[in-house]
């Protein structure tokens, strides 16, 4: 593209200097933009804007440069291009697919004070490795993902959540290991609890992961879920043998929830119900029993259960109500289980807690998504000069496995939890709990009614 030897401006005079030396520059900015797209079509190079006829004359440019210049700036990447961006991991996305590496470290520390005259060496202070945890998550094709986790955890290796996800509208499917529509507390993520570990009657009614299919369907505020599932992986392995597990497990279960959230102006609503039934099978010719740690997760020791029974099958049903306003939470659940004994009468079991929370700082608020608790962001992060987040919970735990001829004996925990999150995906935990027994493991004087005192420590790393 070749200008006239002496270049003029729009009133016929000669171009000034400081005029040329503006030309000059646009024509340079041109030709990098050009020379841009070219490369990113995958053309050769482009062909060079032609000189000034003249020296120190500046070259026009054509009109259809200048549309492609301009198009350059909006040019969108090559669907084959894989863009990475940051989540606390690396997220890849090419072609309207994406996948990200997800993992978790848990290490915990506590001190469980034993009552004077109780020897049990699995008291007083342990550390462990809580969890840890890798895997990853993605989409296959349009409405279809998946995600596939393992942990190790208790010195073994487990499937946590493993599943492929079909969502349409307001419909969700999910096939494989799964939680079965449990309580809040148990659905909501250890990474997002307010305390170090669940209600006490999730652990003792055995809450878990299993295998299964599930189906969701949300509309508004509300939403239901329903799903039919067997036993966690371990169980059904075939190296499992005997009534626990391989072919030989046959048991079933049956699992519901329902959840209406609400949004009030600025309180979010949560009132929520579940209820399940499972068939033990042939597990009905082993012992099942019901019992719970005192409240570190570090001992193996449990100071209340059932003694072993046989069960043929369980029914169980809760109620949830949690609500947020602003930096405050307030959260109760109640729990009960009814285990149908083979050949004898059945026995009911219970729990409940209660609680209330607030965040120290400024700007944070406990998140809610899907029906369940999730974290937010801290407002004011450590890496931009400010405290992160802090938020402190207290907590009310009940659990009773006395009934009949069955004496469990009961629990009554009252905790104090303090977290401190730095930056997001960083969590830092101190925890106090002072639990009462009743008709617990007896001391050696015959005295089943004592109290223990826990402190729990744990940092945690989630991305």
């Amino acid at each position: 593209m070749a200008a006239p030897a002496f270049a003029q401006s729009a009133s016929g005079q000669p171009l000034s200097g400081q005029e040329a030396d503006a030309l000059r520059a646009e024509v340079r900015e041109l030709r990098s933009r050009l020379e841009a797209l070219e490369s990113r079509l995958g053309a050769s190079t482009p062909a060079p804007l032609a000189a000034a006829a003249a020296p120190g004359t500046p070259a026009s440019p054509a009109p259809a440069a200048v549309a492609a210049a301009a198009a350059a700036d909006t040019a969108k990447k090559p669907a084959d291009e894989t863009a990475i961006a940051w989540k606390g991991s690396p997220q890849f996305t090419q072609g309207g697919k994406a996948f990200k590496v997800k993992g978790r470290i848990q290490a915990d520390a506590s001190f469980v004070s034993a009552p004077k005259g109780l020897e049990d060496r699995g008291l007083g202070f342990t550390s462990e490795m809580r969890r840890l945890r890798l895997g990853g998550e993605g989409s296959l094709a349009k409405n279809l993902s998946y995600k596939l986790e393992f942990e190790l955890s208790d010195n073994a290796v487990d499937l946590v959540d493993t599943f492929i996800t079909y969502k349409n509208g307001p419909w969700q499917v999910q096939l494989g290991n799964q939680n079965a529509f449990w309580s809040l507390d148990e659905l909501t993520g250890d990474t997002s609890g307010s305390v170090m570990e669940r209600a006490a009657f999730t652990d003792a009614f055995n809450f878990e992961r299993r295998l299964g299919l599930g189906a969701q369907y949300t509309r508004g505020p509300l939403m239901a879920q329903l799903g039919v599932f067997t036993d966690d992986p371990s169980s059904l392995a075939n190296s499992s043998d005997g009534v626990n597990g391989g072919d030989e497990n046959n048991s079933y279960s049956i699992d519901g929830r329902l959840v209406f959230a609400p949004r009030l102006g600025d309180v979010q609503l949560h009132l929520a119900g579940s209820a399940h039934w499972r068939r033990l099978g042939r597990l009905a010719d082993s012992s099942t029993r019901y019992r719970q740690r005192p409240y570190a997760h570090g001992t193996n020791t449990r100071l209340i259960g059932t003694p072993a029974m046989t069960v043929e099958d369980e029914t169980m049903y809760g109620a949830e109500v949690a609500a947020i306003s602003g930096r405050w939470w307030g959260v109760a659940e109640y729990y009960h289980l009814a285990a149908d004994r083979v050949g004898l009468s059945t026995v009911g079991f219970q729990g409940a807690y209660g609680e209330v929370g607030y965040f120290l700082t400024g700007g944070d608020s406990r998140g809610y998504k899907g029906g369940i608790f999730t974290t937010n962001a801290p407002a004011h992060p450590l890496d931009k000069d400010g405290p992160g987040s802090i938020q402190v919970a207290l907590r009310y735990d009940w659990l009773d496995l006395n009934d009949r001829d069955i004496r469990g004996g009961t629990q009554n925990g009252y905790i104090a939890a303090l977290v401190w999150s730095p930056i997001q995906y960083l969590r830092f935990n101190v925890n106090y709990a002072l639990m009462h027994y009743t008709g617990a493991t007896a001391l050696p004087s015959g005295d089943t009614s004592y109290n223990a005192n826990v402190v729990g420590t744990r940092f945690e790393l989630d991305f």
